[in-house]
């Protein structure tokens, strides 16, 4: 992705949160995060993130999904001595389709993403409603066609350390010139 795509997708990440009512100070609108996974399809696969604070022991997040926009399936590993990232979402605005470990749906709501998935264990989020993920569990979501805006309250983040189901997933995105 170029800096000046990089850039307008933080703008339209910020457009969307003004207009769901969520304000950002502008040192927190220079560190909104595009996450393209890698694959460059940033219009069926990525995450717009922006973290408010991530200490040892907690995190507050802004997940920002287009319509029908994917994060795709990982799991927060233990690492060292910690176990892994414990997650609530809580969905703000819009639709959002969780995927976790248990039994399947049939019939699935979502569209099935062009990565690797193994969980179709079906939660449908809508504002005010919430789902904690505990460490170590499989999961993937993805917004209904109007995007999702979801709050996330956890331990620790150490997103470097996710483990993702598709092996060529990347979790930073890297800018080109």
């Amino acid at each position: 992705m170029t800096k000046k795509e990089y850039e307008n997708q933080q703008q339209k990440t910020i457009k969307v949160l003004e207009n769901a009512g969520i304000i950002l100070t502008e040192d927190e609108k220079k560190v909104v995060e595009i996450a393209d996974f890698g694959l460059n399809d940033l219009d069926n696969i990525g995450l717009q993130i922006i973290t408010y604070i991530n200490t040892n022991r907690v995190c507050a997040k802004e997940l920002v999904l287009f319509p029908n926009q994917t994060c795709p399936e990982h799991k927060h590993p233990d690492y060292g001595d910690k176990k892994g990232k414990e997650e609530t979402f809580r969905c703000r605005h819009g639709l959002v389709y969780l995927y976790v470990e248990g039994m399947k749906t049939e019939n699935i709501k979502a569209k099935i993403p062009e990565t690797d998935i193994t969980v179709y264990n079906e939660i449908i989020l809508k504002p005010g409603m919430q789902y904690t993920i505990m460490p170590n569990t499989k999961h993937w979501f993805q917004a209904g066609p109007d995007g999702a805006i979801i709050s996330e309250f956890s331990t620790e983040s150490t997103d470097h350390l996710d483990v993702f189901t598709d092996k060529r997933i990347v979790r930073e995105t890297k800018q080109e010139d």
